[in-house]
This record gives structure tokens, sequence and C-alpha cells, in this order.
């Protein structure tokens, strides 16, 4: 059993949060909320960071299908440079519970700071994508549908190891940028060479 609680407040139509690429140098930033039925359970499902690769697909696959309701957010790399990567994060949150089909009534956010949605409480849980499988649903739906996006993007530019990193700083991506320059999906607010490759070349 993975240990994952179903809910903070009993009786309550509860949406889990949670984002994907905060940490990266391309690309947009995703989110996703949740609503879970009363009754979902999942031995398997937990923070997407502990699950390899073919677990997470499979658990999207059983999420769609059961989820009460679900959405996904997305905000672009020029509105991250636009508004810094927290705001943006917070904002791809709001894009996705706006389009839950479902209007939930309280909303789990991974994370310890969150922009009020209107008319919602929320509770902000540090490392919430591990405690709650509504969090975790969300946390699932976001780095999938964020990896598709990436795997896309590096069949038109495989230079950059996208299908590898995902957009984020490894070494062989800085070292992309410094050979070929920056794509239209990077953010350009971000550090996109590290000191130590300005030094190195």
């Amino acid at each position: 059993m993975n240990g994952l609680a179903s809910y903070l407040h009993k009786n309550t139509i509860e949406a889990g949060c949670d984002e994907a690429g905060r940490g990266c140098l391309a690309g947009p930033v995703f989110a996703s909320a949740v609503i879970l039925p009363e009754n979902f359970s999942n031995d398997i499902l937990n923070d997407s960071k502990k699950l390899s690769e073919k677990k997470r697909y499979l658990l999207r696959d059983v999420i769609l299908k059961e989820a009460a309701a679900w959405a996904v957010g997305i905000v672009s790399p020029a509105e991250i440079d636009q508004i810094n990567i927290l705001n943006a994060s917070f904002l791809a949150m709001h894009r996705a519970i706006e389009q839950l089909k479902t209007r939930p009534e309280h909303l789990l956010i991974d994370g310890n700071r969150f922009t009020p949605y209107p008319n919602i409480k929320h509770t902000c849980i540090i490392k919430g994508d591990g405690k709650y499988l509504s969090i975790a649903a969300a946390s699932i739906l976001a780095k999938t549908y964020r990896d598709d996006y990436m795997l896309a993007e590096h069949e038109k530019f495989p230079h950059y190891n996208w299908n590898n990193n995902k957009g984020y700083p490894t070494k062989k991506h800085r070292l992309a940028i410094r050979e070929h320059g920056i794509n239209f999906i990077h953010r350009k607010s971000f550090s996109l060479l590290s000191d130590q490759l300005e030094l190195k070349f």
C-alpha cells in the first residue's frame, strides 16, 4: 500500500493540484487539477517523481478513466518570462481549476504557497504529492502531458536532447544552448548558461 490519504475534509469535493516543469530551462509549465471519486483507491499511485515512466503512463490511463473530473493548465515560456515562474505555476493551476467540469469545494495544493482561487478555499501541503491521492494524480497528469509536449519539440529540435532532459538544466542541454543558441521555447528570464560553462569556453 502507498499509504496516501483519500481526502483532507470528509464529504467535501476536493481537487488536488500540482505542477510540472518549474525548474526547466525550456518549455511551458504544466499544472493539473484532479477530483477523484470518494471510493477511489490505487496501490501504485504516488508522487510522479517516485515512479518509472512506464508506471506514470499506466496511471494516467487509470486517472483519465476513473477521475470524477480532471484538467490540465499550461503557461507559456513567454508568460513565464513576464510574470516569473512562481506566479506562472499558480496561474497554470488556476487554468486547470477553471476547466474542471465539477466545481471543487476545496483545493489541495502541492507546496507551501498559492495565490487563492476565487471563492474556493485551499490548503497548501508540502510534499503533498506523496501524501494525498488527488495531488499525486495531478502530479502524474502534469508530468506526463508536459513530457509529451517536450518529446514532440525534441522531434523538431533534437540537438537539445529534450527526449532525455525534458528541458531541465543538464550539462548536455546547456552545451547545446552554447553551441546552437536558444530556441523560442527557452525561458529567457532563466540562467540558461551556467558560470562554469561561461568560463570553460
